[in-house]
């Protein structure tokens, strides 16, 4: 029963009146509450197993930290075990340990990372992990960034910075002394520098800005030469003060986090040069792989993982030779830039005027961009092909395109953390389907402070929109080893405790009261995964960026505010995925055999003050895409317009020149402002592939293949950021179908159950269905030819397709009317429908988690309750089995009922006379029972899992004492709501 539906009559039927029933029962497509009848296997489709069992490739994963290699192998293999019995596809192996605050009970030398300890326990878990068909994946290094122990911070393979030093000089002064000192003092363990250079530049007030010291360009001394022995003497002209800078090359000394974990300690690589990315392979080759990993990991398909590019330093990013790569690719010398390029804290110090400074700041992080890209992410992507692995990682963090590594990786990944709304993931998968990839992972469900209280309600609220934005595989943060020394109960947890505190969620598996009905929510995500790989994306619009940035949170002008409301989808794409093979223009498409986007929408730079700038060379290839068909929107005053770099030889102007002959092409358009948007695209003929009437929070994706299309649809945005809160919707949805002989099905994403939509409008390449779901919400509807079958285009009361006919469905006695194809109009009379049972008596077994094992509670409730409510349990954590009896009598004019279990916490199953029902879910718990009552009586039981939060309040207050309690337990009301169905004349 669709949960439209099933709120309408319960709020109409507190007031009775069967008339406002009929008015409220007006049928809409709802998604996974439905109630259902016993389940039917969904067909298959793409090649990922069946919808409803899905394959171990598309079943969610885990981080699964380990203590470094504290570990016992044959842990290791209970624990794939337990993963796989659960339903999940694979974790991957990450050495961490931020809980364990006294890092003197753990031996690097001996349990390091790379260590024999080490290789032991990881060719336990992939074996173990072949025998049961799932994933593991190996992390480039211990924790994050990527590090190896073979180097040392001064080590030209680490990680390395640029520190300025600065003294002030007066007009006519002379320094005659050192070399300005760093204002940054280096890493502890960096014993060496290198003098790269030493300016002069004069004050310049005028060009001055609220954080940064204004300096002329013109002035610029490079007093390098004069600099000798560690001093420098010169003496300032009178025109003004000036600013003597100097600038030192060294290793920054970062560590992996939280270590040591390797003893030597690791030091992280220089992500931008190819001596540390051959530091990374050389430590492999020798240390890591031995003939048994490498047997292991042939042909498997299994990736190599890098997580967090945190470079983080107090100075500048550097690697030795960049000034070299600079005048490369940019074709002028960095060095008179470099004042205005250093940085102090992630701060910038100076500035000239402001269009200079902001495109030598484009080009100088452009030139790091690339060698990140070729040297890092290229060349591991290329050695881990050589040794069978595919490469994933989080390729952001800095200020370099995210869209061109998306589209280098095997996989691209994100995370809910970091995220901060779904633009981000789109950035992300829009290099991923330019480059022709299948898969974009998120690392899923790291909520600060969430360690032992975070519910499953919760994640699936985070995640909903992000696989809407094109997520397709669910990493969740994550799976703990056992036992780790110093670790209490209920064991090893790699984030909590975190500074003494209660930390990052989560450590799945066997502690927690909910793993026995963990394998339900795998199953969810796995069809949605399934879903959400199946054909080909497709994507009505693409949004140029001249940054590739994300984990910023900065969308499109209009289409982020104003479309993704009213149903276009979005992706951004950025200068480098316009190089790749798959950017040409069939059908007025880009990139036609992928997301085929009807439109490139480009606007001013929103990283730079919505400045309209282009490089030239993607400006040539836009004008090359619309000559051959391609709509193009601009967005702003592209008359001045300029490249984002430095001008050299004209650009600007050619740069004008190939605009102005653009803008004349017939499929283009520029708007000055956003509200212009809307008519702008009309004018094109382009409307979204999914429309809406009214502004709504419904997000959609679009999947196709060569029999259906794909519609994963969800109610809500990204996780708890969403002002105001989603609300329940309740409207007609329009889709528009690749083949006009389909019919709309809808795909169950918590039983795996598929029926044919028995009420839809059709108008030719429109098919258009009402939908109708809570917040957080999903369903999919699936487009696809079937076999004939009645129905209808309107009625006002639920209709199932059964055996080739239509059946109303009622929760209320009544008269119904549904209206045909041919335009006629039938009615349905409902004689007699039995009033909802409210079920208040209640037996409660609850098995106790403590750390003393379990404990056992048996009570009897008269009104259902939380549990801190209840003496026996406000400090209990663990399941609770709620038992009752009621008499059902089906000739009373019921043919089933609905279990509607209002409140619940967390997760919960139902039984009916001791037969379990499909899987419940956790957002809107409420099943039909029709199909598994008897007449006389029946036992109906519901079996509810917490989080440890309560019992942990009082078993480590030090730590969790400052969590207020949940409140858990079947909170209800509880009803059971009769339903009539009887067949409706369609001749």
């Amino acid at each position: 029963m669709n949960d439209r539906n099933e709120v309408s009559r319960r709020r109409v039927l507190q007031i009775g009146g069967a008339a406002a029933v009929a008015a409220a029962a007006a049928p809409a497509l709802g998604g996974e509450t439905a109630a259902l009848a016993a389940p039917k296997p969904g067909h298959g489709h793409g090649g990922h197993g069946e919808f409803a069992r899905p394959a171990a490739a598309v079943r969610p994963r885990f981080r699964w930290w380990w203590p470094d290699a504290h570990v016992d192998p044959a842990e290791i293999r209970r624990e794939i075990d337990q993963m796989a019995d659960a339903g999940f596809g694979g974790a991957e192996i990450v050495a961490l340990h931020h809980s364990i605050d006294d890092k003197s009970l753990l031996d690097p030398k001996k349990h390091g990372w790379g260590t024999e300890a080490w290789n032991e326990a990881v060719e336990a878990a992939l074996d173990q992990a072949r025998r049961r068909g799932i994933t593991v994946d190996l992390t480039m290094g211990p924790a994050w960034p990527a590090a190896v122990p073979s180097i040392t911070p001064d080590d030209e393979a680490a990680v390395q910075e640029l520190a300025y030093g600065a003294a002030t000089v007066k007009a006519g002064a002379t320094h005659d002394g050192p070399v300005p000192e760093p204002v940054a003092a280096p890493a502890d363990d960096v014993t060496k520098r290198h003098l790269v250079a030493v300016h002069a530049v004069r004050l310049d007030p005028a060009n001055d800005t609220r954080k940064e010291t204004g300096l002329a360009p013109a002035s610029f001394q490079d007093l390098t030469s004069k600099a000798a022995n560690g001093r420098v003497s010169w003496t300032a002209p009178s025109d003004g003060d000036w600013v003597l800078l100097s600038y030192w090359r060294r290793g920054s000394g970062q560590r992996p986090e939280s270590g040591p974990h390797t003893d030597p300690p690791s030091t992280v690589v220089d992500h931008f040069s190819k001596a540390g990315t051959r530091a990374v392979t050389a430590f492999w080759e020798a240390e890591l792989l031995t003939p048994r990993l490498r047997r292991l990991i042939e042909r498997a398909g299994w990736t190599l993982f890098e997580d967090s590019i945190e470079l983080e330093t107090d100075a500048l990013n550097w690697t030795p030779g960049l000034p070299e790569e600079f005048r490369k690719r940019r074709g002028y010398d960095l060095m008179p830039y470099l004042p205005v390029i250093v940085r102090h804290d992630e701060d910038t110090i100076y500035t000239y005027d402001a269009a200079t400074t902001s495109h030598v700041r484009h080009d100088f992080w452009l030139t790091i961009s690339d060698l990140f890209a070729e040297h890092h992410f290229e060349a591991i992507a290329k050695w881990a092909h050589s040794i069978g692995l595919q490469y994933r990682a989080q390729p952001y963090g800095l200020e370099t395109d995210s869209m061109q590594a998306a589209a280098i990786l095997d996989v691209p990944e994100g995370e809910s953390l970091g995220f901060k709304n779904l633009d981000d993931y789109r950035a992300l998968a829009g290099g991923r389907d330019m480059a022709g990839r299948e898969v974009l992972s998120c690392e899923a469900g790291a909520y600060q402070g969430g360690a032992y209280n975070t519910t499953w309600e919760k994640l699936l609220l985070t995640m909903g929109g992000a696989y809407a934005a094109g997520l397709n595989q669910t990493v969740l943060h994550g799976f703990s080893y056992a036992s780790a020394p110093g670790a209490k109960w209920p064991g090893f947890a790699g984030f909590t405790p975190y500074d003494g505190n209660i930390g990052y969620s989560e450590s799945w598996g066997p502690r927690q009261p909910t793993w026995r009905h963990v394998p339900d929510i795998a199953d969810y995500m796995a069809r949605i995964h399934h879903t959400m790989r199946t054909g080909t994306s497709r994507i009505d619009v693409a949004v140029f960026r001249q940054k590739g940035y994300t984990k910023t949170g900065i969308g499109s002008g209009w289409f982020t505010k104003e479309g993704i409301p009213l149903g276009w989808t979005q992706q951004f794409i950025s200068a480098p995925l316009l190089d790749l093979r798959s950017a040409t223009v069939r059908g007025g498409r880009l990139a036609p055999d992928g997301p085929a986007y009807k439109v490139l929408f480009v606007e001013g730079d929103r990283f730079s003050g919505k400045e309209c700038t282009l490089p030239l060379d993607s400006a040539r290839k836009m004008l090359k895409l619309t000559k051959a068909g391609l709509p193009l929107l601009f967005l702003g005053d592209w008359s001045a317009a300029t490249v984002p770099g430095l001008e050299r030889d004209g650009e600007n102007a050619k740069l004008r020149a190939v605009l102005k002959e653009t803008f004349a092409q017939p499929r283009v358009r520029v708007v000055a402002a956003e509200a212009d948007v809307p008519g702008a695209l009309a004018d094109l003929g382009l409307t979204p592939t999914v429309s809406y009437a009214k502004s709504s929070t419904l997000l959609v994706a679009h999947r196709e293949d060569r029999r259906a299309d794909y519609f994963y649809l969800v109610n809500g945005k990204h996780a708890d950021r969403v002002k105001p809160p989603v609300a329940f919707i309740d409207h007609e949805v329009a889709f528009t179908r690749s083949d006009r002989g389909a019919v709309p099905y809808r795909l169950n994403l918590w039983t795996g159950e598929e029926e044919r939509v028995a009420v839809y409008k059709e108008d030719g390449d429109k098919v258009t269905v009402r939908i109708a779901l809570q917040p957080g919400e999903a369903t999919v509807i699936k487009l696809a030819r079937g076999g004939n079958a009645p129905h209808a285009t309107a009625s006002d009361v639920e209709l199932r397709v059964e055996r080739h006919r239509l059946v109303a469905r009622a929760a209320a006695a009544g008269t119904y009317s549904t209206t045909l194809p041919n335009g006629r109009t039938v009615r349905t009379a409902v004689r007699r429908v039995p009033e909802p049972i409210a079920l208040t008596s209640w037996r409660l077994r609850v098995e106790d988690m403590t750390p003393d094992g379990v404990k056992r509670h048996d009570l009897r409730l008269d009104a259902l309750k939380a549990w801190p409510q209840i003496p026996e349990l406000a400090d209990v954590s663990g399941i609770g089995t709620y038992t009752t009896t009621v008499d059902w009598d089906g000739r009373n004019g019921a043919d089933g009922a609905v279990l509607d279990l209002g409140e619940v916490f967390d997760t919960c199953r139902v039984r009916v006379n001791g037969r379990r029902l499909p899987a419940v879910s956790v957002l809107v718990p409420k099943i039909d029972v029709g199909p598994y009552l008897r007449r006389g009586r029946n036992t109906i039981e519901v079996e509810v899992a917490t989080t440890l939060n309560n019992r942990l309040r009082v078993s480590d207050p030090d730590v969790y004492g400052i969590a207020s309690r949940q409140d858990y337990g079947l909170i209800g009301p509880v009803r059971l709501v009769p339903y009539a169905e009887e067949a409706v004349r369609t001749r």
